[in-house]
C-alpha cells in the first residue's frame, strides 16, 4: 500500500511506510490538507529503536481499524525525533504541561496551525485496565471535534500562550556558589551501596560524573571523585554494560545496574568513554581505562561506517522480543564452552540456572574481585555465537551531533593513552562532517543513503564545535581551530538571543514553529546552550580574544540565572564554570626527537592547555638537549625543566 513516508530517509519514518495509516512526513503539504479538509493533525513522534514505538506501531498503526479511523478523521504526521529535535522538544514541553510527564511514543492532537489540544505517550490499542484505548481516544477526540470544537481550541490557544510565556530570568553576574549547590545535591542522593543517584530507574548521565570528578580535582573534595567512581564501576560491573560484545545500554530499570533498556544509543557510548577516560586519569584505575577502551571496540565493530563514520543505534529487540539477544541460560553456556569452562564463565559472570531476568540471565560482574580478562577468548566464542542469533535493527542514519560526541570521546582516548587509532578515527569522522553534511559553512542535522535532512540545530553546531576544540587540544593543529571558531561566529549569526541571552534551539534557517525555546537542562545529553557555554570559555582560554571572554560571560550568567532552582541539573554549564574560574596550566614542550606526541600527551595533566612543538621553535628551545617543559600556571611562569612537575610552587 504505502503512503507519504517511502521518499523519506529516515530509518524510523521507513518503519512506517507501509502502514495502512496514511503518514505524512512533517511538510507544510500536510497541515495545508488539514486546513482544506478541516480535520485536525495527530502527531506521533519517535525514534527507530524505542521499544514503546514499536508496540505501538504493531498494535495501532498497523491496525486496519485504527488506520481507518485516523485515515477519516484526522491529518497523521509521523516525525523522527532525532531528526527534529526542535519538533520533539517543543511538542514535548506541551506533553509535560499537559499530562505531567513525557516520553516516546509521544502522541499530540492539533490544529492545523500547529497548536496542540491533547498530548500523550503510549496508548493501547483498546481500552484495558482503566487506560483508554487509542480507537477509544481517536473516537473521542474526532466527536469532540465535530461537537465541542470551541472548547478544544480553547485548550490549544491556552497551552500555546503557557509554553511561550518568557520564564527566562536574566542574571547580570554568574553566581559562584551553583557548583557546591549541585556537589551537594549529588552528596544528598548518592547510593553509597549500588552508585549512580536517586533511585530506579538510572540513567549513567555521564557530563554529570565528568562534573564530579572536576570539582573533586579543583575543590579537594574526595566523596565527589568517589561518588563517580563507585558509580562507573558499579556500571561496568552490572548488565547495563553489555560484558559480552561491549558498549552500554541506554539506562538501568532497576537500582543495581543490572536490567538495562537494551537499546545502545551513539551518544551514551560517546559521553561514557569520555568518563571512564576521565575517571582513568583521575583515579588510575585500569578498570575504567579498560572499559573505555573496550566501549570503543563496540563502536568500531557494530556502529562504524566505511567513510569512518559513526551510526546512531542499535535495537532492544529482536524477535518481537526486547532484550532477547542478550540474554543467556545456564545450560547453553556450558554447551558452547564445555562443561568446566562454562561452569567457571557462569560463576564469574553472575550466570545461573534460575536466571537473573524473567528467568534467563544478563551476564554481569557481581563481585569485587571478578577480572573478566581471563575469560578474554570465552568471551569472544559467546560473542561470536551470539552474532548467528536474530539480528538487531541498526539505524544507520549519521547524525552530525552524536558523531561530534565520539569526536570528542577518541580525542579524550587518545589523550590518556596515547594510542593514534583513536585521533585516527576521530579525525576521519571529521573529515565525513566536512564532506558530506557540511555545505556552504551551514552545517545539517543528518546524512542517510547520500540524502540529507534538515538544516541543523543549535546542537549540531555546539557539538562540532566543541569537536573542533577536542582535537586542536590533541593536536595543536591550527585547522581545527579555526573551524571552531567559524562554527562559533554562526552559531552567534543564527541563534543568539540579543535582548535577552542565551541561544535558540532552532535559527534563522529553520522552520519557525508554535514555540521558540531556549533548551538549558543538561539531561540525557547535555544541552546546546551548555555545550555552547563551555566552547566559548575554552576558546577565550585559548586564544585570549576579548570577544569570546565577553560572550562566554553574558553566557554564563544567562545560564547562572537558568540553574539557579537545581544546579545539579546543568552539570555540563558548571564544568564550564569550573573552568572559567580556575583556567588550565599552559605547558608548553619542545621534544628533543625521543619522544611521541602521544606519549607525552598521556603523560600530562588532563585539565590543561598543551602545546607540542617537535623542535626548537623561537623562545622554547632544549634544555641540556633533552626534551624541555615550560609551564605556566596560575598567573605564572616557571623556568623550563627536562621533566613536568605537577607541585611547582
Amino acid at each position: 500500500m504505502g503512503n507519504h513516508l517511502k521518499e523519506q530517509g529516515s530509518p524510523y519514518l521507513l518503519q512506517h511506510a507501509e502502514n495502512p495509516v496514511d503518514w505524512y512526513p512533517w511538510c507544510e503539504e500536510a497541515f495545508e490538507r488539514a486546513k482544506e479538509e478541516d480535520k485536525p493533525v495527530f502527531l506521533s513522534i519517535g525514534y527507530s529503536t524505542c521499544h514503546w514505538c514499536h508496540v505501538m506501531a504493531h498494535e495501532s498503526f498497523e491496525n486496519e481499524k485504527i488506520a481507518e479511523v485516523l485515515n477519516r478523521c484526522f491529518i497523521s504526521i509521523k516525525v523522527d525525533r532525532e531528526e527534529r529535535p526542535d519538533i520533539d522538544s517543543v511538542y514535548m514541553a506541551f506533553c509535560q504541561v499537559f499530562t505531567g510527564n513525557g516520553g516516546w511514543p509521544m502522541s499530540i492532537f492539533m490544529t492545523a496551525e500547529q497548536k496542540p489540544f491533547f498530548a500523550g505517550t503510549y496508548f493501547p490499542p483498546e481500552s484495558h485496565f482503566g487506560m483508554m484505548g487509542f480507537r477509544q481516544l481517536l473516537v473521542k477526540i474526532a466527536g469532540l471535534w465535530e461537537n465541542d470544537r470551541e472548547n478544544l481550541l480553547h485548550t490549544a490557544e491556552t497551552l500555546t500562550a503557557d509554553i511561550n510565556k518568557n520564564n527566562h530570568a536574566v542574571y547580570e553576574e554568574t553566581d559562584e556558589n551553583l557548583s557546591e549547590s549541585a556537589a551537594e545535591i549529588f552528596a544528598r542522593t548518592f547510593d553509597k551501596r549500588n552508585g549512580g543517584f536517586g533511585t530506579a530507574p538510572k540513567f549513567p548521565t555521564p557530563h554529570n560524573l565528568v562534573f564530579l570528578m572536576l570539582y573533586s580535582r579543583l575543590q579537594k573534595d574526595e566523596n565527589a571523585l568517589k561518588q563517580a567512581c563507585v558509580t562507573l564501576e558499579k556500571m561496568r560491573r552490572g548488565g547495563i554494560f553489555d560484558q559480552i560484545g561491549y558498549g552500554f545500554s541506554r539506562y538501568s530499570t532497576d537500582d543495581k545496574f543490572l536490567v538495562p533498556h537494551f537499546e545502545k544509543m551513539l551518544y551514551d557510548n560517546a559521553l561514557l568513554i569520555l568518563a571512564y577516560a576521565a575517571a582513568y586519569k583521575a583515579s588510575g584505575n585500569r578498570l575504567f581505562l579498560d572499559t573505555a577502551e573496550k566501549t570503543a571496540a563496540y563502536i568500531f565493530r557494530e556502529m562504524t561506517g566505511a567513510e569512518g563514520e559513526f551510526y546512531s543505534a542499535q535495537d532492544a529487540d529482536s524477535e518481537g522480543q526486547e532484550g532477547r539477544f542478550y540474554v543467556w541460560d545456564y545450560d547453553e553456556i556450558c554447551n558452547i564452552l564445555g562443561k568446566e569452562k562454562g561452569q567457571d564463565f557462569c560463576a564469574c559472570f553472575g550466570i545461573t540456572r534460575e536466571g537473573n531476568f524473567e528467568g534467563k540471565n544478563i551476564p554481569n560482574l557481581p563481585t569485587r574481585d571478578s577480572i573478566s580478562d581471563c575469560f578474554q577468548e570465552e568471551t569472544e566464542i559467546l560473542y561470536r555465537y551470539r552474532k548467528s542469533r536474530a539480528r538487531l535493527h541498526l539505524d544507520d542514519k549519521v547524525l552530525t551531533s552524536w558523531n561530534a560526541l565520539m569526536i570528542c570521546a577518541l580525542s579524550m582516548l587518545y589523550r590518556v593513552t596515547g594510542n593514534s587509532r583513536y585521533l585516527d578515527a576521530a579525525k576521519k569522522a571529521g573529515d565525513y562532517i566536512e564532506k558530506n553534511l557540511v555545505k556552504d559553512d551551514i552545517i545539517y542535522v543528518s546524512r542517510r543513503n547520500e540524502k540529507l535532512s534538515v538544516k541543523g540545530f543549535l546542537e549540531d553546531y555546539a557539538y562540532y564545535a566543541l569537536a573542533q576544540i577536542f582535537l586542536f587540544d590533541v593536536t595543536a593543529e591550527e585547522e581545527f581551530l579555526s573551524r571552531a571558531e567559524k562554527i562559533c561566529e554562526e552559531t552567534e549569526a543564527q541563534f543568539a538571543d540579543e535582548k535577552n541571552g542565551g541561544y535558540f534551539l532552532y535559527g534563522s534557517f529553520n522552520d519557525s514553529l508554535v514555540s521558540k525555546p531556549k533548551e538549558t537542562y543538561d539531561g540525557a545529553l547535555p544541552s546546546g546552550n551548555s555545550v555552547f557555554a563551555f566552547c566559548l570559555v575554552r576558546l577565550a582560554q585559548i586564544t585570549g580574544r576579548e570577544i569570546y571572554k565577553n560572550r562566554a560571560k553574558k553566557q554564563l550568567a544567562f545560564l547562572s540565572a537558568e540553574a539557579a532552582h537545581y544546579p545539579a541539573g546543568y552539570c555540563v554549564f558548571l564544568t564550564a564554570l569550573l573552568l572559567h574560574r580556575n583556567p588550565p596550566e599552559r605547558i608548553t614542550v619542545v621534544l628533543s626527537g625521543e619522544e611521541e606526541r602521544g606519549e607525552i600527551l598521556r603523560s600530562l595533566p588532563l585539565y590543561s592547555d598543551i602545546k607540542i612543538y617537535q623542535k626548537e621553535s623561537g623562545e622554547y628551545r632544549l634544555l641540556n638537549g633533552k626534551t624541555t617543559y615550560y609551564v605556566c600556571r596560575n598567573y605564572m611562569c616557571f623556568p623550563p625543566a627536562n621533566t613536568y612537575c605537577p607541585d611547582l610552587k
